[in-house]
């Protein structure tokens, strides 16, 4: 039977997004926009709008599409911002925010992960989005300072690098990991070195791991 995905995308986003708060229009818009059927696996593209995470190979995941427009959300992406996104997967956020940033630099420790979400995002003609294959942890301080940074794995703490990346006024959303419970937390920068974090949703996410 075939499966109508423009349809199942505006259920999705009507009931798994809008109905649970997620009202921001451009925010909205982009995931009306994004067909996420392109970023699983073809035995998966059944459940694509579905809210839960994925399997995208290599032990790694899809996040749930709340969980993602939550993060997008809490970042309040402008249309002149460079945006960090650490754990590119499959490239479906970074696609997403490809529609609300001025440029997007996607980082991806898993090259052959890099190399997919690189074909998946050119197929959108996702022109403002360069994907780097790296230890995200570092962050990526040759286009720093950042306007947001979205962080899809989970770390006890926020490593040092993307907090020195995060431009004064900025945005970073990461899950913390305190004994095993995950909270995602949304991160603003005050001033050179001050911080305040919001507790927004308990959440599971892979873990964030260094290159040694």
């Amino acid at each position: 039977m075939a499966i109508h995905f423009e349809r199942e995308r505006a259920h999705m986003v009507e009931y798994h997004l809008m109905a649970r708060g997620i009202r921001d229009p451009r925010v909205v818009q982009a995931f009306r926009e994004v067909p996420r059927e392109l970023f699983v696996p073809e035995d998966c593209q059944a459940y694509a709008y579905a809210d839960s995470a994925l399997p995208i190979g290599e032990g790694q995941t899809i996040s749930q599409p709340y969980i993602v427009a939550l993060t997008v959300v809490s970042l309040e992406v402008q249309s002149d911002d460079r945006v960090l996104d650490v754990g590119t997967g499959s490239g479906y956020a970074a696609a997403i925010l490809s529609r609300l940033a001025r440029q997007v630099i996607s980082l991806e420790r898993i090259c052959p992960l890099a190399e997919r979400a690189r074909l998946n995002l050119e197929r959108l003609h996702c022109s403002n989005v360069q994907i780097i294959c790296s230890d995200a942890t570092r962050g990526w301080p040759l286009l720093a300072p950042y306007g947001a940074i979205s962080v899809a794995a989970s770390s006890p703490q926020i490593p040092p690098p993307l907090m020195d990346e995060l431009e004064v006024g900025g945005r970073l959303v990461i899950p913390i990991d305190s004994g095993g419970q995950q909270t995602l937390t949304c991160v603003t920068r005050l001033g050179q070195t001050n911080y305040q974090q919001k507790m927004l949703v308990q959440v599971q996410f892979v873990p964030l791991i260094a290159d040694n």
